[in-house]
């Protein structure tokens, strides 16, 4: 049986480029970026080299504003942790969304045990907030804002240039986890006015267990981690440098025009499934829209009258691997807590969703025996309910 991979939201699979790129290091520059001699020099100009590739990414002013992590929820928690830490003289006052990965939530969960007060905003039905709400939530105490670029679950993809225009010339910092968005948009962090960002490489078809933090020039952290100076004393440990030339050489095989043309193929996806679907009977909706600025690879739909534990399993045993939500919660059967905050406890929606999301290597053929697989496992669960109706 063929398998075919729906689920690049949680993951990617490994670039082949990535791979030789990191596999060369592995053999060649397994130096200690730390140490002065030949072969420690080496693995450092990897790390210079990669450090630069990324701060371009995302055209950060300079090269040092690029901090390698482990990915994106040490990046996250690093900024939300030591934020309050080194701020709360300030105020203790952080503003996020309802929608936020937990990377972000769960820390901010925390601090709210700590005599923090923490703003979830609402979203609408698009999974988007309100500027209003936003400016009027936003006080003389609120040390940071932390609100996500695009959203995992729905695509949802945030104001974010609106909300750095507002927080130019207030105090409080500025925070976007952009590790959906960051395969996908074309990211400026200067002209977005943004503080700190957050992506992960294993979204963008690289390696796990790497990731970036920008952080803003001028603003400083204290580390997370603590132990050696590596990082320039921003983030102990030694240097991944096979993961971080990996993060990079993924980063140069999204190009512009790459980008364009996968929102493109992306659209096309989403089009493909919506008429096929309705070409076939299949009582569903879209969670959240389908306007051309939502994030291209995330899909999530609505099957009415099947959960979504029944929909993952004979989807998997038919070969597609999709998603009831998000990864870090999916396996636990969580409801999510995205659809929860766009249509209330107590929509069937929460329970009868599902999420696909698209990558480089997906096609359209994919797609097409998804919409056929997804189509004849409603028809035969829908056969089945409708007989023990009838038996009762």
């Amino acid at each position: 049986m063929k398998h075919i991979y729906l689920d690049n939201a949680a993951t990617t699979p490994m670039a082949p480029e990535v791979i030789a790129t990191m596999t060369d290091q592995m053999q060649n520059d397994f130096g200690n970026a730390s140490s002065t001699h030949y072969f420690g020099q080496q693995a450092h100009r990897v790390l210079d080299e990669s450090r630069h590739t990324l701060a371009q990414n995302i055209h950060a002013k300079k090269d040092d504003e690029i901090i390698f992590t482990s990915g994106a929820t040490e990046s996250n928690n690093t900024v939300i942790m030591q934020t309050a830490k080194k701020r709360q003289s300030l105020g203790k006052h952080i503003i996020t969304t309802a929608i936020e990965h937990h990377s972000v939530m769960k820390p901010l969960e925390y601090l709210e045990t700590q005599g923090f007060r923490v703003t979830y905003l609402p979203v609408d039905e698009n999974g988007l907030i309100s500027l209003d709400d936003f400016q009027e939530a936003l006080d003389d105490e609120t040390i940071l804002v932390a609100i996500m670029m695009g959203n995992n679950e729905v695509g949802s993809h945030m104001p974010i240039h609106e909300i750095g225009e507002i927080l130019k010339d207030h105090q409080a910092w500025f925070l976007t986890d952009a590790t959906q968005a960051f395969g996908e948009l074309e990211i400026d962090v200067q002209k977005d006015h943004i503080d700190f960002l957050s992506a992960s490489a294993h979204k963008i078809n690289g390696p796990k267990g790497i990731g970036i933090l920008y952080v803003r020039d001028g603003l400083y952290l204290d580390s997370f981690i603590r132990g050696g100076e590596q990082e320039k004393k921003r983030r102990a440990g030694t240097e991944n440098i096979p993961e971080i030339a990996g993060f990079a050489k993924a980063v140069t095989l999204l190009t512009p025009e790459k980008k364009a043309a996968e929102r493109d193929r992306f659209a096309g996806f989403k089009r493909q499934i919506v008429d096929g679907l309705r070409a076939n009977g299949i009582d569903f909706e879209v969670n959240g829209s389908l306007a051309p600025d939502t994030l291209g690879h995330v899909f999530n739909l609505w099957i009415k009258g099947i959960s979504t534990y029944v929909l993952q399993m004979n989807l998997d045993l038919a070969g597609f691997a999709i998603s009831g939500g998000s990864a870090c919660t999916a396996g636990d059967l969580e409801p999510s807590h995205v659809l929860i905050a766009m249509y209330g406890q107590d929509s069937p929606r929460i329970k009868e969703s599902i999420r696909i999301s698209f990558g480089t290597y997906t096609t359209s053929d994919d797609i097409d025996q998804f919409v056929a697989a997804l189509t004849k496992i409603v028809q035969r669960i829908q056969a089945k309910q409708q007989r023990e109706k009838e038996t009762v």
